[in-house]
Parts: structure tokens; C-alpha cells; sequence
């Protein structure tokens, strides 16, 4: 038996013993995980040493190596997230309606668990923490797969967490790690129907369009980033320049990190200068359409690959736009439908904004990196949905329930 096979069994089978626990003893032990990790700080930060050593000696960009790193403050942010989903509502047996028919029967609509979540990701460790406490929290079992550049940093918090949870009443086997980081493994685990009751893929367009096509499993499809910002003829140009900043320089490694900005052709000759002046100094590279090498002559010339690029680098496409029309029908063509932002002092520019453009999350006046599920008061994510089916935008615990109708009668019949 394969070990993709084995610990699927093993976590479909703690998954039905899973979807019995009362809050307080699922609660319990996302305290005692939150403590452990920050307990076994040094033995996480050794492993992920080894981790960061392979990927700089293999040649990887400044961003990837930032997506891989963890630090005592990453540590403590992923036992804070712990905290927090250990304090929010437990959706499990949440009843939300409940009415009765002509005919005497009474039906209601319950929360229950997913059952078996598979989680696909790249090299960001912290989705190791943040999985398995939101699938713990809902009574779902989770079997990870990350990829082999985080591998000894997703062994030792998985060691960490899974110990803590035993211990604390938690079945063995509700959170899983598949080791063996061949592309195989990701195949097999997208083809455990019968086991597996959702995959969910975190990471780069790759992986998600690989997950999307090949997987048998239903797929929640997450995460592909192309975001916007776009900045309109009547605003503040200096918080304009903040958010843009912010958006792209902060993490420019993840999802929620702006990759086009654009810019009505009103304010481009000013503005422009000033906003790339900024951006080179955080060494970000520019790539401007026709207008804006007008503007500005030595940037790099945009193709039109360009503007369907998630970069998750220190790169910026800009182009230059006649007002927000165009803004809006150029996101239409180019964006994902993760998170567009636009930046004007204008309410019915805003509005329209918030009316036209279809995306998971649609900003005035504010960094796309807020769509997180910490910063929504979710406690963390499992993902960030671009589509529109079960859920949509950064997933929390309701979006790891589904619902069961349960029907209470008193010997009725259907005639």
C-alpha cells in the first residue's frame, strides 16, 4: 500500500470519530498546539534552516526565499492564528433555519463537517499550521502535501502539531503529511475518490491549473493572483503611492500582492514619475505599455503576457488607461478574480468600482494584501477561492462545513 493510500485511510478513518468532539476538547487542543509551537521554536527554525540553506543554493529568487522563511515572529503569528480560530464559533452543528411544513414535518439545515480534506501547497510553512487548525476546529481530518523545497520544515510542524492534538484527545491520524514529495503522490492524492472528500491547491497558477485538470476529487480552486490596482483621475496621489507600495513591496511573494497597476491617463504624466521613483528605490522592476515609456523612457517594455503574469516577484506591469472603463474592462480581460483595488477621492467612481468588477475581494482606498483570512477575523485561511461555487474569497470555518437537512416528522407519509 502506497503512503498516500495508507494515511488517506487513516484520516477518512479519524475523520468520523473527529465529527464527534465538542467544541471544548477541539478548543483544547488548538490551545495546547498554539503552545507547542511556540515551545518548539528553535527545533522549528532548525528545520527550516536546512530548508532555506537547499533553496538558496539552488538558485532561488529573493520572494520565494521569503514565502520559505520562518522566524520566532512567523511562529508566533501561526500559534496566534491557532488562538484565534480557538476562540471563534464553532459552526459544526450550527442549526440556521428551521421551519415547518403544511404537513407537520419539521426541517432544519445543520452544519456538518467536509470529512477529508486534501491540501495541495507550494513552500509557504505556515499553511501547514493554518490547515490543520481550521479542518481540526470544523471536525474535518486533513492530509497535507507540500512541496519538497518547505519538506523538513512541514515534517517538524506537523511532528508538533499532531503530538499536541493526541494529547489533547484529538484521534491520531486527523492530520496527516504525505512525505514522499514525487509528483506521484500529488497525482494519487487527487484521484482518492471514496477518501478524499475536497482537494484544495494553494500556490502558483502551475499547480492550481495541474490540480484543476488532473484532479477526480472535487476541487475548490484558490489562490492565482493577478491583482489590481487602479488609480483614478480624482485622488490623493500620496496615499495613492502608499497603498501601491505597500501592495507590492510588502510581500511581493503571495497572492494578494498587487501585479498591474493602472493609471488614468489625467494624472499618468504626473504621477507616474513619482510612483516608479518609489518603487525602483524598493527595487521593484517596471514594465509600462506605450504610454507609460513615454512618460517614463527606460522602463521595461510590457508585452502582452505581461498583463496575465502572476509575478510573485519585485516586478510591476503598468499601463495607462482612459478612466475607469477602462480600468474596468482591462480587469475583466486580464484579472483572476482575487482582489482589485481602486484608489480615487470620486463616491460614484467608487461605487462603480465595487459594482462592475467581478473578484473575490474589491477594495476603495486600501492594499489588496488585507485579503487574508486572518485580516478578515477568520483566525487564518485554508485558501482564498476565485470562483464561486461553495465558497468564494479568503475560506474560513464556514466555508470548511457543509449541511446536512435534518427532518424531525411525527409518522408522516408521502401520498
Amino acid at each position: 500500500m502506497s503512503e498516500v493510500l495508507e494515511k488517506a485511510k487513516r484520516a477518512k478513518l479519524a475523520a468520523a470519530e473527529l465529527a464527534k468532539l465538542s467544541s471544548g476538547i477541539k478548543n483544547k487542543a488548538l490551545q495546547i498546539m498554539a503552545q507547542a509551537l511556540e515551545a518548539q521554536t528553535d527545533f522549528l527554525i532548525k528545520a527550516n534552516k536546512l530548508d532555506l540553506e537547499a533553496a538558496v543554493q539552488s538558485g532561488k529568487p529573493k520572494a520565494f526565499i521569503d514565502r520559505l522563511t520562518l522566524n520566532e515572529q512567523r511562529i508566533k503569528d501561526m500559534a496566534d492564528g491557532l488562538r484565534v480560530i480557538k476562540d471563534l464559533p464553532d459552526p459544526v452543528g450550527e442549526t440556521g433555519a428551521m421551519w415547518r411544513r403544511p404537513n407537520g414535518l419539521q426541517i432544519g439545515r445543520r452544519r456538518v463537517p467536509l470529512g477529508l480534506i486534501g491540501v495541495i501547497y507550494e513552500s509557504r510553512p505556515n499553511v501547514t499550521a493554518d490547515a490543520a487548525g481550521l479542518c481540526l476546529k470544523t471536525g474535518n481530518a486533513v492530509i497535507l502535501r507540500g512541496g519538497s523545497e518547505a519538506i523538513k520544515s512541514n515534517k517538524a510542524i506537523v511532528k508538533v502539531l499532531s503530538q499536541a492534538s493526541y494529547e489533547a484527545g484529538i484521534p491520531e491520524g486527523a492530520i496527516q503529511l504525505i512525505e514522499d514529495t514525487d509528483r506521484a503522490s500529488a497525482r494519487e492524492l487527487m484521484r482518492l475518490n471514496g477518501l478524499v472528500d475536497v482537494l484544495i491547491p494553494r500556490g502558483g497558477t502551475g499547480l492550481i491549473k495541474a490540480v484543476v485538470e488532473e484532479a477526480t476529487v472535487p476541487v475548490i480552486e484558490t489562490g492565482v493572483g493577478n491583482c489590481h490596482i487602479y488609480v483614478d483621475g480624482q485622488c490623493d496621489r500620496d496615499t495613492a503611492v502608499k497603498i501601491i507600495i505597500n501592495a507590492k513591496t510588502q510581500r511581493p511573494g503571495v497572492c494578494n500582492a498587487v501585479e498591474t497597476l493602472l493609471v488614468d491617463r489625467r494624472i499618468a504624466e504626473e504621477f507616474l514619475p513619482v510612483v516608479i521613483k518609489e518603487l525602483r528605490e524598493k527595487d521593484v522592476e517596471i514594465r509600462g505599455c506605450e504610454e507609460t515609456l513615454k512618460i517614463v523612457p527606460d522602463v521595461t517594455r510590457a508585452t502582452e503576457e505581461d498583463w496575465d503574469t502572476e509575478y510573485l516577484d519585485y516586478i510591476l506591469a503598468v499601463k495607462v488607461v482612459d478612466g475607469i472603463d477602462e480600468a474596468i474592462r482591462h480587469i475583466g480581460m486580464h484579472g483572476t478574480g482575487h482582489s482589485e483595488a481602486i484608489i480615487t477621492d470620486n463616491y460614484h467612481a467608487a461605487q462603480k468600482f465595487l459594482d462592475e468588477v467581478d473578484a473575490a475581494a474589491v477594495y476603495v482606498n486600501a492594499s489588496t494584501r488585507f485579503t487574508d483570512g486572518f485580516e478578515f477575523g477568520f483566525g487564518a485561511e485554508i485558501g482564498i477561492s476565485t470562483q464561486k461555487l461553495h465558497a468564494r474569497g479568503p475560506m474560513g470555518l464556514n466555508e470548511l462545513t457543509t449541511i446536512k437537512y435534518v427532518i424531525y416528522g411525527s409518522g408522516q407519509i408521502r401520498k
